[in-house]
């Protein structure tokens, strides 16, 4: 059986942080017929008018308990900072059987923050999720129904959490376009770190470097497509990679010595035409072979 035939239509799905992630769901839910009544929650009653302006949710609030009560969805897309507040916030809310999901972009801290703010059977509702997807512009202006479609959602369940929680979860994700993979928490920010957290913090260094030296306005009016592609995530929106960061440090920190180690071996080989060479074809090989998930290799 399919996903989005699996899926049963969501009642009243409760956005909490109706920005692009979130509001892309919503949308993504409706545009396939499974959503009957949405709303989202943002702190600005401007942001508040935008989403429901734009069609995204029914109506909007500041309040996450109000958005919570009689909803049979509740999608966290706060920072992943701010996780254990609002759970503990909208936790006296969350009906019996509601089915509560994040989309943190990392997860042994948000399943430490449940852990702290919700009570065994409210946790025992709680699917973490991880969608491999986004835009270089946040905001529930941005929100597109199509975000998820060949997606990778990773989702880290709990020991604790209930067998029919997980297969709704699943089944929500698959109906709206995504392919769902299952990681334990800790295994999740391991391999993010590295294929996405360290790369975020290398564009970010890379371009302060430049910045930081006293021709390097002049070094940047030369630069090009090269440049462009490296760079792109270092304009990411800056509270969101400092939570990111910060929250993994230790596995941010373990593929950075890896990173380093690397960089001393092509350093010393640039004496060394020969071994530059191989180290640049063993790269450029793995690089080669390499596709998104669900992608040919490039060419």
């Amino acid at each position: 059986m399919s996903g989005a035939a699996a899926a049963a239509p969501v009642r009243r799905l409760a956005v909490i942080g109706c920005g692009l992630m979130g509001g892309s769901f919503a949308r993504a839910l409706r545009a396939r017929g499974l959503l009957q009544q949405a709303v989202g929650v943002a702190r600005s009653a401007e942001a508040r008018a935008r989403a429901v302006a734009l069609g995204v949710v029914d109506e909007a609030t500041d309040d996450p308990a109000a958005a919570a009560r009689g909803a049979d969805v509740v999608l966290l897309a706060v920072p992943v900072a701010a996780t254990e507040a609002t759970l503990r916030a909208l936790a006296p809310a969350l009906a019996d059987d509601a089915l509560l999901m994040d989309v943190g972009s990392t997860k042994a801290d948000v399943v430490a923050a449940a852990r702290a703010a919700l009570d065994a059977a409210r946790l025992a509702r709680f699917v973490p999720a991880h969608p491999i997807a986004g835009k270089e512009k946040a905001g529930v202006e941005h929100a597109c129904a199509e975000l998820y479609r060949g997606a990778q959602v990773i989702v880290t369940p709990l020991p604790e959490t209930a067998a029919d929680a997980q297969r709704r979860a699943q089944a929500l994700w698959e109906a709206v376009g995504a392919r769902v993979r299952t990681m334990t928490p800790q295994a999740h920010d391991a391999a993010l770190a590295a294929v996405s957290h360290l790369p975020h913090l290398l564009a970010f260094a890379a371009v302060h470097a430049l910045a930081q030296q006293p021709d390097g306005a002049r070094f940047l009016e030369l630069a090009g497509p090269g440049f462009r592609d490296f760079t792109r995530i270092a304009a990411s929106d800056p509270d969101v990679w400092r939570d990111i960061l910060h929250a993994n440090a230790a596995e941010v920190r373990a593929q950075a010595a890896a990173f380093r180690a690397a960089l001393d071996a092509f350093e010393a080989a640039l004496a060394e035409p020969a071994r530059l060479r191989l180290l640049i074809d063993e790269a450029s090989r793995v690089r080669r072979a390499w596709a998104p998930a669900g992608a040919p290799p490039s060419p």
